[in-house]
C-alpha cells in the first residue's frame, strides 16, 4: 500500500477491554506509512457507557475509559513524535477527565503537550426522561433511575478539531465508523453533504472499527476457515484515497489474514438493510460493492454509495433495571446429567413461582435463546457426564437475588448427590429504551483542551 497524498487509518481496539499490546504494531506500521495517518480506538458499546455513567456518578474523576493508561502509554512518544493523530471514543461519560489524564500521561513521560480536542454534546440525560415519558408506546415507560442517555454523534465536529491542528481527539458516544470518517473529512477537505465520499469512507470506517474482527478473528474456525498465528493476530490499517475507498490490511509482522472472505463478513456484521445503513454521517450503500483482493493480506473495497443523512440521530438511555442474579454448580460422573436436571427442579420449587428463571446445562444446552426453558424441556436426559448447572433470575429487589445464591449454594449437601464448583455472582441490571430526537436540538461541539 502506498501514496504519499492518500491518509492512512490503523485501528488499535475495537471494544473496551480488547488487547492493548496490539496497539503498538499498528502505530509502528503507521509510521512507515506516507502521507497523513491517523490512530483510531474504539472503545465503546451501548452498556460499556452506561457502566461509564455509573462510575462517574460514584467518582468524578472517572467514567472515562479503564485501560486509557494502558492504551497510550506504550504509544503516546511514537505518535507524537510521528505526527500520528489519536482519535477515540475512550472519553465514554467524561471526555474532559480523559483529556486531563492523557495530559498528565504526556507529562510524566517527559512529551510534548499534545494538542488535545474535545467533543461534547452526546449526553441527553437532561431531556431524556421527559422524552421517554412523552412516548404512546407503553414499552418506553420504565420506573429505573436513569443512569445515562447519549445521543450518536456524527463526523463532522472530529472533522473541525483535527483542521483545528489537535493531536488527539476525544469524544463520548459518537457513531463508530465517524472515528474514521472524520478523518478523512478533514484530509480531504469533503463537505457535509457529499454523500457519495461520505458513505464510502463509512463502509471503510465499518471495516475498521472492531479491530481484529476484519483481520481473521471473528473469522477463525478450525478445519473450516483457517487463521495463521491467532494468537498474535494484527490489528487492521486501511489506506484511504479521496473517494473514500480503501485498500485495508493489516499490521506489520502480525498474524491474522486480511482476504476477501474477512472483509465481506466484518462488511455485513451488524447491517440491517444493505441499501440503507443509516449513521449520522450518510445513508450508506453496500448493494453495488465491490470486494478485490489485490495483494497479499490487501483487499480493496470500492463502488459503495452514500445517500443523504437521516434528520434524526439515535439515542440510547439506561435505567437501573434491579438485579441479576446467577450460580453455577457442576455434576459429573455416571447419571450426572440426570443429576443436574432434578437439580433445577429443586431451585424452580424453592424460589418463589412469580420469579422467572433460566436454567441452562453447560455442555447440553445453554447457548440458544431459551429464557423460557422450552428448549430444556424439549431435551431428554442424554446421559452426559460432565454437566454444569446454570440458573439465572432478574430480580427488583436485593435480597430475592441473594436468595437465589444461598439456594445455589445449599444444593452443596441438600442434594442431588455429587454437586460441587459452586459461583454465584449478583450484579445491577442494566434496563435500555431508544428514541430519535431531531439534529437540530443536539449542542455538538468541541474544545481544545487548554
Amino acid at each position: 500500500m502506498s501514496g504519499a497524498e492518500a491518509l492512512w487509518v490503523g485501528c488499535g481496539a475495537g471494544f473496551s477491554g480488547d488487547r492493548v499490546d496490539a496497539i503498538a504494531p499498528v502505530v509502528n506500521t503507521l509510521a512507515h506509512c506516507p502521507g497523513q495517518r491517523t490512530l483510531i480506538l474504539e472503545t465503546l458499546a451501548e452498556r460499556t457507557l452506561a457502566l461509564a455513567q455509573l462510575a462517574r456518578r460514584e467518582d468524578p474523576s472517572k467514567g472515562y475509559e479503564p485501560l486509557l493508561q494502558a492504551m497510550l502509554q506504550p504509544v503516546l512518544a511514537n505518535c507524537l513524535h510521528n505526527r500520528i493523530r489519536i482519535v477515540s471514543n475512550f472519553g465514554a461519560a467524561n471526555p474532559l477527565a480523559a483529556a486531563q489524564a492523557i495530559e498528565r500521561m504526556s507529562h510524566e513521560l517527559g512529551l510534548r503537550r499534545p494538542r488535545i480536542a474535545v467533543l461534547e454534546g452526546d449526553d441527553m440525560m437532561k431531556h431524556a426522561q421527559a422524552h421517554l415519558w412523552r412516548s404512546n408506546d407503553p414499552a418506553s415507560a420504565t420506573s429505573g433511575v436513569l443512569i445515562s442517555a447519549n445521543a450518536y454523534l456524527g463526523a463532522e465536529h472530529i472533522a473541525h478539531a483535527l483542521a483545528d491542528n489537535a493531536d488527539i481527539v476525544v469524544t463520548g458516544r459518537v457513531a463508530d465508523p465517524s472515528l474514521t470518517v472524520g478523518p478523512a473529512m478533514a484530509h480531504y477537505g469533503w463537505a457535509t453533504d457529499d454523500w457519495q465520499r461520505l458513505g464510502a469512507a463509512t463502509m471503510t470506517g465499518h471495516l475498521l472499527e472492531c479491530g481484529a474482527q476484519v483481520t481473521g478473528g471473528y473469522f477463525a474456525d478450525p478445519g473450516f476457515k483457517y487463521v495463521p498465528n491467532l494468537h498474535n493476530i494484527g490489528f487492521p490499517v486501511a489506506r484511504i484515497d479521496d473517494s473514500g475507498h480503501c485498500v485495508i490490511g493489516k499490521a506489520q509482522d502480525t498474524g491474522g489474514v486480511i482476504d476477501a472472505r474477512t472483509v465481506k463478513e466484518q462488511l455485513l456484521y451488524e447491517l440491517h438493510d444493505p441499501g440503507a445503513y443509516l449513521t449520522p454521517d450518510v445513508t450508506a450503500d453496500i448493494t453495488h460493492a465491490r470486494v478485490t483482493e489485490v495483494g497479499d493480506n490487501q483487499v480493496a473495497l470500492s463502488e459503495v454509495r452514500g445517500h443523504s443523512r437521516p434528520t434524526t440521530l439515535k439515542v440510547s438511555a439506561f435505567y437501573e433495571g434491579g438485579w441479576l442474579a446467577e450460580g453455577e454448580i457442576s455434576y459429573a460422573g455416571p447419571r450426572a446429567e440426570a443429576r443436574a436436571r432434578l437439580a433445577a427442579e429443586v431451585l424452580r420449587a424453592r424460589i418463589d413461582t412469580d420469579t422467572p428463571l433460566r436454567f441452562d446445562l453447560i455442555g447440553v444446552c445453554s447457548i440458544f435463546a431459551d429464557d423460557g426453558g422450552e428448549m430444556l424441556k424439549a431435551t431428554t436426559n442424554g446421559g452426559a457426564r460432565d454437566v454444569r448447572l446454570r440458573v439465572a433470575g432478574k430480580f427488583h429487589e436485593q435480597a430475592a437475588a441473594k436468595h437465589l445464591l444461598d439456594e445455589v449454594n445449599a444444593l452443596y449437601t441438600c442434594g442431588p448427590a455429587g454437586g460441587g464448583g459452586v459461583r454465584t455472582a449478583m450484579r445491577r441490571r442494566l434496563e435500555t429504551r431508544s428514541f430519535y430526537v431531531n439534529r437540530d436540538s443536539i449542542d455538538a461541539h468541541y474544545f481544545i483542551y487548554q
